[in-house]
């Protein structure tokens, strides 16, 4: 099974999307062979199926942020079906760019009706292609290592939207600063999200509780009590006062 998973992998990559009766034509297989080893690689977000077909997820013009969501990816998977838990058919969430946010939207393709708003490419056309659902991409102008828009018209499309949750993460966690971004755009676009979200969602792996070389110096806004966090570990005690009031949800084997 595992080489029949390369070679599907590969084919899907080389050729963006391909239909299942296509690559089993492609590789010799049967439909239900290519049905059962794609089914791995779809839950985990390697692939994307849709009416039929096999979708890529590498985006050649975005390598840094795939590489960004190949770190830990064990944990954002865990963490985006942690998430999924929470966010309901019709329910509206407003998104921001990060990489486990990505997997999350990936978990998100099994439910129905969803309004979102994100100013990340990526996710935007993960949920797009969802039948039933309403995707506004908030901006025009995309950074070219993530795909991502930070112009006055991403700011103009998420102020104008009310949601029910808004999806969020962070660099680093620091007991004291609070939850940690690299750039000031990214901290103005989660408080334009945040000011119209009934409940916020903070979503950031175990690693992002621990020390790094490249320390992040921009605060998020703080969460706010009954808000909730999503990691797949539960977070170091010196972290405690700074997540008193917070539901916290644990993701992973255990807490599947």
């Amino acid at each position: 099974m595992s080489k029949h998973k390369d070679r599907i992998l590969h084919a899907v990559d080389m050729r963006g999307t391909v239909s299942v009766v296509e690559l089993s034509q492609i590789l010799g297989v049967s439909g239900q062979t290519i049905r059962r080893v794609s089914l791995p690689l779809v839950e985990s977000g390697e692939l994307t199926k849709v009416h039929g077909a096999l979708v890529s997820n590498r985006v050649a013009s975005d390598p840094p942020f795939l590489a960004r969501m190949n770190l830990n990816r064990d944990a954002k998977v865990a963490i985006a079906r942690k998430a999924v838990e929470i966010i309901e058919d019709g329910s509206s969430i407003a998104i921001d760019t990060g990489s486990t946010s990505g997997f999350i939207a990936l978990a998100l393709r099994t439910r129905k009706k969803l309004s979102v708003v994100t100013n990340s490419a990526f996710i935007a056309s993960t949920l797009a292609i969802i039948p039933g659902n309403k995707v506004s991409m908030a901006g025009t102008q995309l950074r070219d290592h993530d795909g991502a828009a930070f112009d006055r018209s991403a700011f103009d499309v998420i102020e104008r939207m009310l949601v029910d949750y808004v999806v969020l993460s962070a660099s680093m966690v620091d007991a004291n600063k609070g939850f940690l971004v690299h750039e000031q755009c990214e901290v103005d676009i989660a408080s334009a999200m945040l000011k119209n979200a009934q409940c916020t969602i903070m979503a950031v792996d175990h690693s992002k509780f621990l020390p790094q070389d490249r320390r992040p110096a921009l605060r998020q806004p703080p969460l706010k009590a009954n808000d909730i966090l999503i990691s797949d570990r539960h977070p170091p005690e010196q972290f405690n006062a700074l997540l008193q009031g917070i539901d916290q949800r644990i993701a992973g084997p255990q807490h599947r």
